[in-house]
Order: C-alpha cells, then structure tokens, then sequence
C-alpha cells in the first residue's frame, strides 16, 4: 500500500511537471513558469518568475527539474504539518517560564475536555514514553517525534 502511494505521488509529480514543461525539454524555464502561474489567476513578472526559479534551481541552470520540483512542494507541505504541530501543541501546552510544555496536568485537562478521562498518573506514563530528556514534560520537539 505505502509503494502505491509513493508511485501515486510521484506520477502526480510528473503531471503537474509536464505541465508546466510546456516545451517539454524536461527543465521549466521562468516563461514556463510565469504561463503556468498566471493560468491559475496569479500574476507574475518574468523578472519575479526569474528570481523564483533561481531560488529553487538546485544545479545553477536557471531551470527547474523534476527533483526542483519534488523539493519545493515537499517543502511546503512539511512547514504546513509543523504548522499544524504547533496549533495542535498550543491545546495541549502549558506555559511555564522559558516557553511552552505539556505537563501531566495540562495533558489530562485537555484530554477531559475531549471526553477522555486520564488520571495525572496516567499522564506521566503516556509523557514518559516520548520524554526524551527526562523532564517530566514534552517540549514541542518530543511532542512533535512523538506525533510522527
């Protein structure tokens, strides 16, 4: 199931790809892009299409490959899941000197207001599992490990 996906992925890729590979010479140009762009109701100078090209063009060309591509929306998606990390942390987080954690307490008060009724012991065995520090608490990167 997880190859299907992939290969799923990447031949979403390699259509959005030849698509924008109007002349299709396996490279999109700033032209191609600025076209590409402005079908979608954006607009875009060449002069911007250029500069957005070179700050995703990994070989210096000017062009942007496949892999340019895969990078750039790979990218994006994974600052939209930190995002959504961090929104989802804020639930759970209490505030404590130096930032943010989520303690026992602030666990089992967030899950009771989801319907899930923990005991704050409970809570320290669920946040032992993925404290890697030791603490007591998660920080938003344990947090973060422990949702991947």
């Amino acid at each position: 199931m997880s190859s299907y996906l992939c290969m799923d992925k990447q031949q979403q890729y390699k259509r959005v790809f030849g698509h924008l590979d109007q002349n299709g010479d396996g490279k999109i140009s700033p032209p191609e892009l600025q076209i590409c762009i402005g079908k979608i109701g954006e607009e875009l100078t060449l002069e911007e299409a250029e500069i957005a090209a070179a700050l995703m063009d990994s070989d210096g060309d000017g062009l942007l490959s496949m892999e340019d591509l895969v990078k750039v929306v790979e990218s994006a998606n994974e600052e939209e899941k930190v995002s959504d990390l961090k929104k989802a942390f804020k639930m759970y987080e209490e505030k404590v000197e130096g930032g943010g954690c989520i303690t026992p307490k602030s666990l089992r008060r967030t899950l009771s207001k989801l319907g899930e009724s923990r005991t704050v012991d409970d809570c320290k065995v669920m946040i032992a599992k993925f404290d890697v520090n030791g603490d007591g608490v998660l920080s938003f990167e344990e947090f973060r490990e422990m949702m991947a």
